[in-house]
Order: C-alpha cells, then sequence, then structure tokens
C-alpha cells in the first residue's frame, strides 16, 4: 500500500515545525534575561515594571517587567526602517536575510528528545496511508552527515555579516565587517578541530549516535575531553561575536559596526541571529559534551525508554541545559571586558588553533594504541596543555602591548620636564615667528 511520508519524515517535519518556534519564542525570553542579569550583575534593577492590563479588569501581566521583550518587539515593528541614500540596496536588504537563515537551520541535527514508536496513520477517504507507521527519531534531519552539515551551515553565518559591512557604505561598518569576517573565520578552524577530537574518540559524526555512546558507558565526552570542551565554548562565543570577542560591534571604536546603518526590522533580524546562534551553538555543545538528553540515574533519559512523554522529557531536559549554557555566556558578557582585536586574533592562531591541531593528532594517536578510558584521555589533554605551556617561552614576541609614556599616566608616567609643549616641526615654527 502507498504512503505520503514514513514515520521519520513524519516526525522531524513536526520537530522542525515546533523547534522553529520554540526558538524564535524562547529568544523574546533571551532578550529579558539578558537585561535582568546585566542589571544583577551591575547591582541595579533592569525591567521591573513593564507590562499589560486586561481593559477594566485588575488583572496586569508584567510583574518583574516580562512584558519588555513585547515592547521592545513593538518598538522594532514601528521604528522608521531607514536605508541610507548611498548604500547599495539590494545587498543592504540581503544581508540581515543572509545571516539569521543559517541560524535558524543548524538545529536540524540535534537528537532532542530520542525515539517514538509512530502507528499508521490513515487517510478519513479512502484506504490510503498518509504515514506509515514505524520507530522514529525526534530530530529534524536524521542524516549521515551530522556534524559536517554543522559546520557546512556554521560557514555560511559570516556572509550576512561581510554583505551589511559592505553595502552599508559606512567606514565604521566596513570596519566591522572585516573584523568579524577575520574573527569567525579564525576560530572556525579550532572549532572543527575540537569537534573532530570527539569524532575521533567516538567514530561517528551522527549526533544521536554520539548521544548514546555518552549514555552507554563511555561517559560524558566533557569528562575525557575537557580541553576540546573548553575550545569548543570558546569558539562559539566567538562565532556569535559575543563579548568577550565583540569587536565587529564595539561601541567605543566603531559606533554599532557592520549593523550602524540598520534599524527597524532589518536590525532586529541581526539581533535575532546573534541569539538564535547561541541557542544552536549551545545544543551542540550539550550534545558533543554533555550527554545531550541524558541525565544520570534518571531512567526516562536513556534511549531505551521510547514515547510521547519520555521524549518531552527527553527534551524538557536538553533545553535547560541549553539556557544553562546561555545564561553563561551571559554572565561571561557582563563580566570579562572586552579583548583588544590584535588580541583577539593572536589567541585564534598562537594558541587555540595549534593547541586545537595537537589535540586532534594526540587524539588520534590514543584511540589507535586503544587507550580510550576517562583516567587515559584526561592524561591526554594535561599532556597537550603541558606541551603548550613548554613551548609559550619560545613563541614570537612582539611589542604590541607596550606601554607608552604618558605624562599624568600612572601606569606609564613621564616626568613632565621631559615633556615639550612647543611647536618642533618647520612648519609650524614659521607660522609661530
Amino acid at each position: 500500500m502507498e504512503h505520503l511520508l514514513s514515520a521519520q519524515n513524519f516526525v522531524s517535519i513536526i520537530t522542525l515545525v515546533i523547534v522553529v518556534h520554540v526558538i524564535l519564542g524562547n529568544i523574546t525570553l533571551l532578550i529579558y534575561l539578558e537585561r535582568k542579569i546585566s542589571a544583577y550583575i551591575q547591582d541595579r534593577l533592569g525591567p521591573n515594571r513593564t507590562g499589560f492590563s486586561f481593559g477594566v479588569l485588575p488583572i496586569k501581566f508584567g510583574f518583574w517587567g516580562l512584558g519588555q521583550s513585547l515592547a521592545d518587539g513593538m518598538k522594532f515593528f514601528l521604528k522608521e526602517d531607514y536605508a541610507p541614500s548611498r548604500v547599495d540596496k539590494a545587498l543592504f536588504t540581503l544581508a540581515p536575510i543572509a545571516i539569521v537563515i543559517p541560524a535558524l537551520i543548524g538545529f536540524a541535527i540535534i537528537p532532542w528528545g530520542g525515539y517514538l514508536e509512530v502507528p499508521d496513520i490513515r487517510s478519513p477517504i479512502g484506504d490510503f496511508l498518509l504515514v506509515k507507521g514505524g520507530t522514529a527519531q525526534v530530530i529534524g534531519a536524521s542524516i549521515n552527515i551530522g556534524f559536517l552539515y554543522l559546520l557546512a551551515v556554521a560557514s555560511l553565518g559570516v556572509y550576512g555579516i561581510t554583505l551589511g559591512g559592505w553595502a552599508s557604505n559606512n567606514k565604521y561598518s566596513f570596519l566591522g565587517g572585516l573584523r568579524a569576517t577575520a574573527g569567525m573565520i579564525s576560530y572556525e578552524i579550532p572549532l572543527g578541530a575540537s569537534i573532530l577530537a570527539v569524532v575521533l574518540l567516538s567514530g561517528t559524526v551522527r549526533t544521536d549516535e554520539m548521544v548514546e555512546q555518552q549514555i552507554g558507558g563511555m561517559g560524558w565526552f566533557v569528562l575525557s575531553q575537557p580541553l576540546a570542551a573548553l575550545l569548543f565554548f570558546v569558539c562559539i562565543l566567538a562565532e556569535a561575536n559575543r563579548a568577550p570577542f565583540d569587536n565587529a560591534e564595539a561601541e567605543q571604536e566603531l559606533v554599532g559596526g557592520y549593523h550602524t546603518e540598520y534599524s527597524s526590522m532589518r536590525f532586529a533580524l541581526f539581533f535575532l541571529a546573534e541569539y538564535a546562534h547561541m541557542i544552536t551553538s549551545s545544543a551542540i555543545l550539550v550534545v558533543l559534551f554533555f550527554g545531550g538528553y541524558h541525565l544520570p540515574f534518571i531512567p526516562f533519559t536513556s534511549p531505551e525508554s521510547v514515547g510521547l512523554l519520555p521524549a518531552l522529557g527527553k527534551f524538557a531536559v536538553l533545553f535547560t541545559k541549553v539556557m544553562m549554557v546561555v545564561c553563561l555566556m551571559m554572565l561571561i558578557r557582563w563580566t570579562i571586558p572586552r579583548v583588544r582585536f590584535d588580541q583577539v586574533m593572536k589567541l585564534a592562531w598562537g594558541g587555540m588553533i595549534p593547541v586545537s591541531i595537537g589535540l586532534v593528532v594526540a587524539t588520534a594517536v590514543w584511540v589507535a594504541f586503544g587507550w580510550t578510558a576517562i583516567w587515559q584521555l584526561l592524561i591526554l589533554n594535561i599532556l597537550v596543555v603541558a606541551a603548550a605551556m613548554a613551548a609559550m617561552p619560545f613563541m614570537p614576541k612582539d611589542n604590541v602591548n607596550r606601554r607608552i609614556p604618558i605624562a599624568g599616566s600612572r601606569f606609564s608616567p613621564l616626568r613632565l620636564d621631559d615633556v615639550t609643549t612647543a611647536p618642533t616641526t618647520a612648519a609650524a615654527l614659521r607660522e609661530g615667528a
């Protein structure tokens, strides 16, 4: 008997629709959390009044400022959608679209809720199968390429920022686009290497199989590859242009960076893409290193637990872990000052890239010899860190960070007697005469 959809396609379509709306709805919550977390860290209140009342009823929604995100959204809709006269209008409009699409398709390979048993679903008219029953994964796309798809999608995010900076016809936007391009391309190398270290250990690029291996006896990979987990976390901060790596939109230097000329909903798409990238990259981090939907000693989070209720429970576990990682990103943003751009690039090329490549090579050797116990892999991580620290004194030195003597500076003072305030150039001396 013919059928339109297999069980897997049916579940995948439902998963994609639900997760897209969950991410979009959750972004409003993240905007609120960003404001409140920053307020707590800076010892201020943050949003605490914005809300709504229902007609003449004494019912108000907005306690603790929960209506702030909706107010922000209304502001974006009602503001003038302005574009300067000399921009490349086609690329100027395309840039927000180009950055938000990769952010909203990367989650497709995340195994959100284990497995479901789907019954046959027949057409109410005629003897026709709409869905052929069977076992299906709660995943947007059950594909064999797994993390290769992730790397391909992640590499597309740089185009939106580059187009926005170029099309704005603004030197600050252009510099912001250049910074973002250089940073994202640079940090994709250690990001891919940290994923490769886990792929070598697990022997698969499928995300669902990685989660099952962490549940089935290998333990969460953060225990055996803590260095790879740290490298991956730093890379996703840089890829999402989050502080302390937000040099592409540094207010003190570039006004707003690559989105300086944007307003209204076109700017809102850049804003939305940043938070969507945070959610998706945090979900990848959880799947790679923190067991995905698994919780130790909780039976319904095991792959053997099949059904709708276990799937919902696993989704809740995974999404809770994702929110914890996102909140950690926010804490870092409001705690650590921005790193200078030359220091950002030096960290990537002089530190993270060599360490990540060394970790991949060492992991390949360890796996070849069968040394895959957690304690053996911990020794591997310690040896890689020790080798990196031993090599640091032999790395090329530069004088970028040297202190320049300035009169009155408490860091590098200059004696007032050594300061010359009179003109010294010939032209200035002639004018003074």
